[in-house]
């Protein structure tokens, strides 16, 4: 496995990084003992780097894992605005892994300079954390061109979670090129670079070898994250980072293997859904019944989160 220093920061980092929001009750919610055995595998094939938030609910995991890697990298996320909501997030996030320090503390989605001068006082609170040692770096995660340009020129930003993939889905502002260039900028800057979506949210998954052959062969990134849920993706993903394939047994489980957005006949219409989606691939009908796009869905699960009803899941 290639390790790389994290930009300007001290954090050296696995080129593939363990994405964790498959394993939380947005997507799969597995079961605590069968999601550590995915991670731990991951760490003994070489990858020392995990992606959370706050959101997520995949703390349990982390917290299990580092009883025995007290090493692993921890990146988490929030949508902290305020003094207030930064240190409720960044106390939740030390609690719900028993750490006392957490390694990279983003903001969550940022948009562009709006979002961040929105988000002001909470970046102000995690760099104050990052001066008393319980924060080693900060940053912000975007589907936006727009947010990583003004992240690049911010000094008091380390590190920088964009979306990126070959085919350019899930870039809100802009095409695939105008992303490159805007990574190539932070990067040339000294941020930190992990990459999100390599596969798209899974809809790159039957195209996955050039998905990850245009990533990997990126020269702007530190490392991918990839979402990552049953040992068989953990051992196909790391078999292409280090080598350049995928064995023919475990490329057929991972094209076997078809993930989608599912909302049960119990949703309501209240149209949450709707308004939280980023890539608006959701819409009401006229029945009143929320529905997807599945082509323009990334999978996140983001939606699930403001369901009242949890009508919503990744399946």
């Amino acid at each position: 496995m290639q390790y790389n220093q994290l930009g300007n920061t001290d954090i050296f980092v696995s080129k593939l990084c363990f994405g964790s929001l498959p394993l939380g009750p947005l997507q799969k919610n597995i079961a605590l003992k069968d999601g550590v055995a995915v991670i731990e595998k991951a760490i003994e094939l070489g990858v020392n780097f995990i992606d959370t938030a706050d959101l997520y609910g995949t703390y349990p995991y982390i917290k299990e894992v580092l009883k025995t890697h007290k090493d692993l990298v921890v990146a988490t996320k929030s949508y902290a605005y305020d003094t207030e909501t930064a240190k409720q997030t960044l106390e939740r996030a030390l609690h719900q892994t028993g750490r006392e320090y957490i390694d990279i503390f983003l903001l969550h989605e940022q948009e562009g300079p709006l979002t961040l001068k929105g988000h002001r006082e909470a970046l102000e609170y995690f760099i104050a954390k990052k001066h008393d040692g319980i924060i080693r770096a900060v940053g912000i995660s975007t589907h936006h061109v727009t947010a990583v340009k003004a992240a690049a020129l911010m000094k008091e930003i380390d590190v920088i979670h964009p979306i990126l993939n070959y085919k350019g889905l899930g870039i809100v502002d802009g095409s695939r090129q105008e992303m490159e260039q805007a990574i190539k900028l932070a990067y040339e800057c000294g941020k930190g670079i992990y990459i999100m979506k390599a596969l798209g949210g899974g809809h790159l998954i039957t195209d996955i070898q050039q998905a990850f052959r245009y990533i990997l062969d990126f020269p702007y990134a530190h490392s991918i994250a990839v979402g990552m849920q049953r040992v068989e993706e953990v051992c196909a993903n790391i078999s292409f980072f280090e080598s350049g394939t995928i064995p023919n047994n475990l490329q057929s489980a991972l094209e076997s293997y078809e993930r989608k957005l599912f909302i049960h006949d119990w949703c309501v219409g209240c149209g949450k859904c709707v308004d939280r989606c980023s890539q608006n691939a959701l819409r009401i009908d006229s029945d009143g019944k929320a529905y997807v796009l599945h082509e323009k869905c990334l999978l996140c699960g983001y939606c699930g989160s403001v369901c009242d009803h949890l009508a919503i899941k990744v399946i």
